[in-house]
């Protein structure tokens, strides 16, 4: 059986990821780590007690880092769900988990769906030069914009590397009102509003055509059989992964 710790078990997220562990057969709860009413107040606190294979991160974005810190440092392995790390971050983490031969899972979504939406977002990334993000979610979601959104702008990057051809000059009458930068000049919105749970659209345009690639998520139970799937994958062998996409090609 897998050991799997949860941090942030008592946030919306981390109760989903509770109940899945709780129901799968190959797994079993090792701990509940939340520093409001948590089984354990901390990770080191949790794996002083318990034997922990993989630790589950959804907590917030200002403590993911020193969380996979100390995880990789102490030979825990890492699924991480929690977005708003920085790309330098990111590569900190790749390359200690990479020296310390521990696993570490980084998947700014993890709904197959989404994931999905991100690969055909590539893919038509090849044949049009204008594109832009619009992500919407709800309005209790710190970051912006979304991991979700930021991957997917990266993605679309490595094989287009400008999607704002042909834009005339543009001045903000109202600062912000065209979004944001990311990269290869895409435009991402970010949108927060009560009501929503987690949506995304990728529009592309050339003369006379425009696309629409959308995906919703309609409860975060959506998000568990990607979680499940990468909780398992990091049991395989030391490796670090950004993305479902990448065990799900496999």
């Amino acid at each position: 059986m897998i050991q799997v710790a949860v941090c942030g078990s008592n946030g919306k997220m981390g109760k989903e990821v509770v109940r899945a562990v709780q129901n799968d057969s190959e797994l079993e709860l090792a701990a509940q780590i939340d520093i409001c009413d948590g089984q354990f107040s901390s990770i080191e606190e949790a794996s002083k007690e318990c034997k922990i294979d993989v630790l589950v991160d959804f907590t917030q974005p200002s403590s993911i880092y020193q969380n996979a810190l100390y995880c990789l440092n102490n030979g825990i392995n890492i699924v991480i769900g929690t977005t708003g790390l920085s790309d330098e971050q990111i590569s900190s983490l790749k390359e200690l988990s990479e020296k310390n031969k521990v696993s570490c899972f980084i998947a700014p979504n993890f709904s197959t769906g989404a994931v999905l939406m991100m690969m055909f977002a590539k893919q038509a990334a090849k044949y049009f030069d204008n594109a832009e993000i619009i992500e919407l979610h709800h309005n209790q979601k710190k970051d912006a914009p979304s991991g979700t959104a930021v991957k997917t702008a990266l993605m679309m990057s490595e094989v287009n590397p400008d999607f704002a051809s042909g834009n005339c000059p543009e001045t903000e009458t109202i600062k912000g009102s065209r979004g944001g930068t990311s990269y290869s000049n895409i435009h991402i919105h970010s949108v927060r509003m009560p009501g929503y749970i987690a949506s995304q659209e990728v529009l592309f345009g050339s003369s006379g055509q425009t696309f629409k690639i959308r995906h919703d998520s309609m409860n975060r139970e959506c998000y568990m059989p990607g979680v499940l799937m990468a909780v398992k994958h990091v049991m395989k062998q030391p490796e670090f992964v950004y993305g479902l996409e990448n065990i799900m090609e496999g």
